[in-house]
């Protein structure tokens, strides 16, 4: 079949050259080495030039410069999902170039801004491959008089609220299950409404730093505070917290004891903020508060300008399923920006303030300020990484944010400690001291059982051994075999290497200069 299509390939372009008789001359040259039927082989002949290609398809779109700037932008917006990241994808692409950080043509600025969350997902999904349990009861009720002055809001009983209503809760920077003494804690504050979020940090659980962090973030918001909503802490169902609210004019509400779901907001903002910028290690005392405070002036920006989130559009049940509905993600920026309840002025400043930030260097200083929390929550030598002393300057760290990905986890919060091989025994050896003798006795008698010499020693120090572990025992024996095995198959594998190599002497020709060598003729 190849031969064919070889000799149709060098006579094709001939015959559509040819005239009518040359065609003629052609054509029974062909059919006599192949045996086609004439009419089959004029049609290949004269089709021959179009089928022999391979037959052309659309043009690849999204190719691997796009896919190589597509990570570039994954990576600067700190590893968001594709719907997000489609979102802020614009907003990226005017900053970074406009900082120097990206130089795209102008095609393959328009496939960027024209690419489809599904798409974003299908090109990025080897790359994140690569790179990625009851209730307590309270021990008192709730019957003082603060608790039951502040009413009750639900998840159900915002009814579309304007910008300035937040919920407000505390994470615990205890290290996993918490034992004694106070650890850090992180003050996390969320809007109802566009959700803009403010992390605070506090050396330990007080109200005194619940009323000071509320009244800077006060001062702080694009937005008048209308409301504060938060569970049922002690650190805020108390009368300071409650005076304050009172002669400021913000509404103070409480969620139902042991309800999550009414503070859903906060609560995810928990997990998606909180614990992704500072994972889960133990902080304490006013250096690591210092170190966690850092992270939080410079996460604030980059979360509220340049992370964009999801909202709910709609939730409806049906029977045991639940259809929730989003609105596409913006950032909170965004959304104040498109607010009618906030000032021009107001705007126009949060538009300036925009214009002079680059994610890119927010992100870098986050990742600065996450290496200096990981150094406070390293606990042995081997976390205490040299990477964790150095600063990245801005040109490596733009340059490694294409291939960081390789490398898999790049929060250096989040990377796993060096764990160190448990060599050592934990209990008290029960035959330490009649090793020896037992060793004799497995000399002597090398088929003799763990259980017989349990009881020999039972026997001999019935005091000592009479609640000794058989299973302890047999481990034992079971190794000093496996090892006296090794020693014998080692000494008698090298024994007959030394024979061979002494009968190979022996076996030597005789040599003239070797005048003691005779031989005898048979």
């Amino acid at each position: 079949m190849a031969t064919r299509r070889e000799l149709i390939e060098a006579v094709g372009e001939r015959y559509r050259r040819s005239d009518r008789s040359g065609k003629r001359q052609i054509l029974d040259e062909l059919l006599k080495l192949t045996g086609y039927h004439r009419k089959h082989a004029i049609r290949v002949l004269c089709t021959e030039a179009q089928t022999s290609k391979a037959r052309p398809g659309p043009p690849r779109r999204y190719t691997d410069e796009v896919r190589a700037a597509l990570i570039t932008l994954w990576e600067a917006a700190d590893r968001i999902c594709g719907k997000r990241l489609k979102a802020v994808i614009p907003t990226l692409l005017e900053s970074m170039t406009r900082y120097g950080h990206l130089s795209l043509s102008d095609g393959l600025r328009e496939r960027l801004l024209g690419i489809s969350a599904a798409t974003i997902d299908r090109l990025l999904a080897d790359v994140r491959e690569q790179a990625f349990g009851g209730q307590r009861k309270r021990a008192g009720g709730v019957g003082n008089a603060i608790r039951r002055a502040v009413p009750v809001r639900t998840f159900a009983d915002w009814h579309d609220p304007p910008p300035g209503y937040l919920e407000i809760d505390l994470v615990e920077h205890c290290g996993g299950v918490k034992i004694d003494g106070d650890f850090v804690h992180s003050l996390v504050m969320t809007d109802i409404a566009i959700g803009w979020t403010e992390c605070l940090a506090m050396p330990f659980r007080n109200h005194a730093f619940v009323i000071e962090h509320v009244e800077r973030v006060r001062a702080a918001l694009p937005f008048p505070l209308r409301g504060l909503d938060s569970d049922n802490d002690t650190a805020f169902m108390n009368e300071a917290v409650f005076d304050f609210c009172k002669a400021t004019g913000i509404e103070l509400t409480r969620s139902r004891p042991y309800k999550k779901n009414d503070q859903a907001w906060v609560e995810q903002k928990n997990g998606s903020i909180v614990r992704r910028l500072v994972g889960y290690g133990k902080l304490r005392g006013l250096a690591d508060t210092e170190a966690l405070a850092s992270l939080y002036r410079v996460s604030r920006l980059y979360i509220n300008y340049f992370q964009p989130s999801f909202k709910l559009k709609s939730k409806t049940r049906h029977g045991a399923r639940v259809t929730k509905r989003y609105e596409a993600p913006l950032t909170p920026l965004e959304r104040v920006l498109r607010s009618p309840s906030v000032p021009e002025a107001t705007k126009l400043a949060l538009r300036e303030q925009f214009r002079s930030l680059d994610p890119v260097d927010l992100l870098r200083r986050m990742r600065e300020a996450q290496r200096r929390i990981a150094a406070c929550t390293a606990t042995e030598v081997a976390a205490a990484d040299a990477t964790l002393e150095r600063d990245v300057t801005m040109d490596d760290f733009l340059a490694g944010l294409a291939t960081a990905w390789q490398g898999g986890e790049v929060r250096p919060t989040h990377r796993r400690k060096a764990t160190v091989a448990h060599d050592w025994r934990t209990r008290p050896d029960p035959f330490e001291h009649t090793w020896p003798k037992i060793q004799q006795w497995l000399e002597t008698e090398p088929a003799i059982t763990a259980k017989q010499l349990q009881n020999r020693l039972i026997v001999m120090a019935p005091e000592m051994y009479s609640g000794a572990q058989l299973r302890t025992l047999q481990r034992r024996v079971a190794a000093w075999r496996s090892n006296r095995a090794r020693e014998l198959v080692t000494k008698i594998l090298g024994e007959p290497a030394a024979m061979e190599a002494g009968a190979a002497t022996q076996r030597q020709p005789p040599s003239q200069n070797n005048p003691e060598v005779t031989t005898t003729p048979e």
